[in-house]
């Protein structure tokens, strides 16, 4: 099969022929309609980030597509049904997935990080985390459903624990974060998208954002954002990944306000402990989705209540992996498909 195989930090993923895998007890084999490309693979590619796996490895984590093949333990699924993988599996029997937070499992493996993933023809991944796609929702675009809807969701409503009528902050409005909007807005919350470019909140407003700021316009973040939320955030989501809108996330709350860190940074913030005790704070952390959450925020995308197609600005073919890749560093897509 035809697929990008990543051979290093630093280097460009290299179209090639390699073998097509065959799925194992519990598995199938899924024939690649689209896998949305994340920052998370730029972080391999650009950043030095480790993969799990040694390269080589076929990197891409949201995976939709169709049932190839599958084991012959496998009933729940068949061949010909269209279908969209958990980005990261779950083992099932660890404390974290007992206890009913297998988004943290201690042995979970994440597409295109520890084995291989969605950049290629073909994917073979267990069936327990595979779910069927229902007709009305697009096969290519629903790949991003994988991640770039359910992270937003689970740091919404699990972590977040968004109620109707709650004031919102949105600290960045990348492909994750406009999603946390339109999810927080789903839910019921008014919300205020934070972000720099102009287009980025424009973009927020479409997704049902009530009001937007963009922090370089304003003196003090913190006291512009009290002002829009009346006194200070029910909940602030950092969806940057940097100390500066960490913090300013954390000032944007009222008193009893929670925020919580979805975007990743390798840096470390200062952080006054005293205000987070006498002011009563949350700081809560968000880590992917869950794979028992998955079908219900399939429903919810089937249902309209989440926007989809609008997202996915870009698609390329396999062979243009370097010009989605450039796209996506670019900053000119919401979220870019490779269909192979």
């Amino acid at each position: 099969m035809k697929a990008a195989v990543f051979h290093g930090s630093g280097r460009p993923l290299s179209v090639e022929e390699i073998p097509t895998p065959r799925p194992g007890p519990g598995e199938v084999l899924i024939r690649v309609a689209g896998c949305g490309v994340c920052h998370t693979d730029l972080h391999y590619i650009d950043h030095g980030t480790p993969t799990f796996k040694e390269p080589p490895v076929v990197l891409g984590h949201e995976i939709s597509g169709i049932v190839e093949q599958v084991a012959p333990d496998v009933t729940s699924l068949g061949v010909g049904d269209r279908v969209l993988v958990a980005a990261v599996t779950s083992c099932g029997v660890c404390e974290a997935c007992r206890e009913g937070r297998e988004n943290v499992c201690a042995h979970g493996e994440m597409l295109g990080n520890h084995i291989d993933g969605g950049f290629a023809e073909f994917v073979v991944a267990p069936a327990k985390d595979t779910f069927i796609l229902p007709e009305e929702i697009p096969l290519e675009e629903g790949s991003i459903i994988a991640d770039a809807i359910t992270t937003p969701f689970h740091a919404v409503v699990n972590r977040g624990r968004v109620r109707p009528g709650d004031s919102v902050v949105v600290f960045g409005c990348g492909g994750v974060g406009l999603n946390v909007v339109q999810m927080a807005s789903a839910m019921g919350a008014r919300v205020v998208a934070v972000d720099v470019a102009e287009d980025k909140l424009a973009w927020a407003e479409k997704l049902g954002a009530a009001a937007t700021l963009d922090p370089s316009s304003v003196e003090r973040v913190d006291k512009a954002l009290r002002g829009l939320t009346g006194g200070g955030a029910d909940v602030a989501f950092e969806v940057v990944g940097k100390p500066v809108t960490q913090g300013q996330a954390i000032a944007s709350l009222k008193t009893g306000g929670r925020v919580v860190f979805v975007g990743y940074s390798p840096d470390t913030m200062t952080l006054n402990a005293g205000r987070v005790m006498f002011r009563e704070l949350e700081i809560v952390g968000s880590l992917g989705c869950r794979p028992v959450d998955y079908p219900r925020v399939i429903e919810m995308v089937r249902q309209g209540r989440v926007k989809l197609s609008e997202l996915v600005t870009h698609r390329f073919p396999l062979d243009e992996m370097d010009a989605a890749l450039d796209t996506l560093r670019s900053g000119a897509a919401i979220r870019v498909v490779v269909t192979p």
